[in-house]
């Protein structure tokens, strides 16, 4: 009865009353219009949003939610898809019962633990192969080589290893982490190369046997590097986030010197009045009269900086600072006034490896004003003056001399600064990384009938992160009338890595640049050998070698790659050491 109080019977309508009704009709009308348009604007939105998500979610996966999108096989394929050997990264990873597992850092620590234990089965190696070499010398001296070269290798995967499980917050996707695990495992690789380099010198018929007896832990390592190095990919197209903050470098606060060397250490490469803790001298007014002494006295993993000052004079000795002397620093009166000399050499029946006067393999090392030499002259062939296998290591203001084989950059980082180093046949060789800055290279006149090439570089495996950088160094001869032909180098393994750039080159050098490895026989298409922004009467590349592998220019972004900053990492830690340095171009 309330909807005929409006109306007074079937009548006409008071006029008043009617205009009332009609305006309160429209006001709701307007309400109900505008009620019904927004209502289609949220069905609408609601559609388009729900089509845009759905559409995104096929086309990339949620980085939230990998675990729904990968099972663990397909995760363990995708990561092993990126090494060189994913037969055998799949088959020995996917055994292990912590397998069932879509993380790519958890997979990438597996393919670790395979490594290591395949790697720890080659130091029974040489003692259960010793029966088929009796008495010979040479033989019985490479089997020592390469047993310490097998327990390295084995303590370098450890080290990648453990440095996975420091702290819940430390995550691997750090770039400097990165670069320690790639370093590091590179250079357990090139541990188990040069085993076998100590036997292809001999022409030994045990080459192929210790070859196939090494062959699995070859390619296990070469699994954890390829993972390691591709793993920001890896993660990236398996949908899982990646904090792109964690990537960059820390700024060296004193940029000519790299970020690796703490500020106490440059304060001890720049006074001249250093504080030691023990000292050398010949004539007895030191703590100890032979370096290796000293060396001896070095607590075994120091972390602490340990700084022994060897006085002058020519000290006939050959120098051993093994795996586990940590941090030391050693330093003399100069290049020319505090020698360090000896003479072994592979032709008196020493191994190449063990020729050095001075090796070191502990890291951290630094050494100042100091010279190394190796006596035994071109006819001895291989004589090494020092060998360094020293991660993050040093060298300011020495000098390295010798003939054939001088300077052994062995493996792991390492930078030169302001150094000398003379010599005749590869005189600077090995598969370290590592920059030489502001140093004099002098070759040398060799044998009748040799020619000289400044390096050798022995990267193996494409994911190493290896190589030779010579950035800002003069390279002109020792004597006046050096009448040998000289090289910039030659590649000695597969992807040999060599560059030289921003470097004055004198005129003894053959137009070519480069040589071959085997006479006449071009090196494969895999190495890099480059030039860049080089100066003086021998820096012309108009006739230089043609190789696949050899750039004659490059543009700065990718000479920037091998300065200390992108290459060494050195703005991580050689400001600790006090050395100058320059981290760009």
């Amino acid at each position: 009865m309330d909807s005929m109080t409006s109306f007074k019977g079937y009548g006409k309508v008071d006029e008043l009353e009617e205009q009332a009704f009609r305006r309160k009709t429209r006001k709701r009308f307007i309400i109900v219009i505008v009620s019904i348009i927004v209502l289609v604007a949220v069905i609408i939105g609601a559609v388009t949003g729900t089509v845009i998500h759905n559409r995104n979610s096929s086309s990339s996966p949620s980085p939230t939610e990998p675990a729904t999108q990968l099972t663990p096989s397909s995760s363990l394929k995708a990561v092993c898809d990126v090494t060189l050997y994913p037969n055998s990264c799949f088959s020995s990873i996917s055994s292990l019962k912590n397998s069932n597992t879509t993380d790519p850092e958890a997979l990438f620590k597996l393919s670790l633990h395979v490594a290591i234990d395949e790697v720890s089965k080659l130091k029974d190696l040489p003692s259960k192969l010793k029966s088929k070499i009796g008495n010979d010398t040479k033989l019985n001296e490479a089997f020592k080589v390469c047993e310490t070269l097998f327990d390295d290798a084995v303590d370098k995967l450890n080290d990648s290893l453990s440095s996975m499980e420091i702290g819940s917050s430390d995550k691997l996707l750090s770039q400097t982490k990165i670069n320690d695990l790639k370093t590091w495992i590179t250079a357990s690789m090139t541990d188990q190369d040069t085993c076998l380099d100590s036997l292809e010198e001999l022409n030994s018929t045990l080459v192929q046997e210790f070859r196939d007896a090494m062959q699995n832990s070859t390619e296990y390592a070469s699994n954890s590097l390829a993972i390691v190095a591709k793993i920001l990919d890896l993660l990236s197209r398996m949908g899982i986030p990646v904090h792109r903050r964690l990537l960059g470098y820390e700024e060296s606060s004193v940029p000519e010197f790299p970020g690796w060397v703490s500020p106490g250490d440059r304060r001890l490469l720049q006074e001249q009045n250093l504080t030691a803790h023990v000292t050398v001298a010949q004539d007895g007014t030191g703590d100890f009269k032979t370096i290796q002494e000293a060396v001896n006295a070095v607590p075994k993993k120091n972390l602490t900086r340990f700084v022994i000052y060897v006085k002058q004079g020519t000290y006939l000795e050959n120098v051993i600072m093994d795996k586990n002397k940590w941090n030391v620093m050693m330093y003399g009166d100069g290049k020319a006034k505090t020698i360090v000399s000896g003479k072994l050499n592979f032709v008196d029946g020493t191994a190449t490896f063990n020729t050095a006067t001075f090796a070191v393999a502990g890291k951290g090392f630094i050494a100042k004003d100091m010279g190394f030499i190796n006596t035994a002259g071109a006819a001895k062939h291989q004589a090494v003056a020092f060998r360094s296998g020293s991660d993050q290591s040093v060298y300011y203001r020495c000098s390295f001399d010798a003939f054939q084989d001088t300077l052994y950059a062995h493996s792991n980082r390492q930078f030169y600064r302001d150094c000398d180093i003379t010599g005749t046949i590869d005189f600077i060789f090995g598969n370290a990384a590592v920059v030489f800055q502001n140093c004099n290279i002098q070759p040398r006149q060799p044998m009748p009938n040799q020619f000289n090439t400044i390096t050798a570089q022995g990267k193996k495996d494409p994911n190493q992160n290896s190589g030779i950088s010579i950035q800002k160094c003069t390279i002109f001869p020792l004597e006046s009338n050096m009448t040998a032909q000289t090289y910039l180098g030659r590649p000695w393994k597969e992807f040999s890595t060599t560059i030289f750039m921003q470097s004055t080159i004198g005129s003894i050098l053959n137009p070519l640049g480069w040589i071959e490895w085997v006479s006449n026989v071009d090196p494969p298409s895999t190495i890099f050998y480059a030039e860049y922004q080089n100066s003086g009467p021998g820096s012309s590349v108009d006739k230089r070698v043609t190789w696949a592998g050899y750039r004659p220019s490059l543009t700065d972004v990718e000479a920037a790659k091998f300065t200390v900053e992108s290459f060494i990492q050195g703005s991580e830690w050689l400001p600790q050491t006090n050395v100058n340095f320059e981290t760009s171009l």
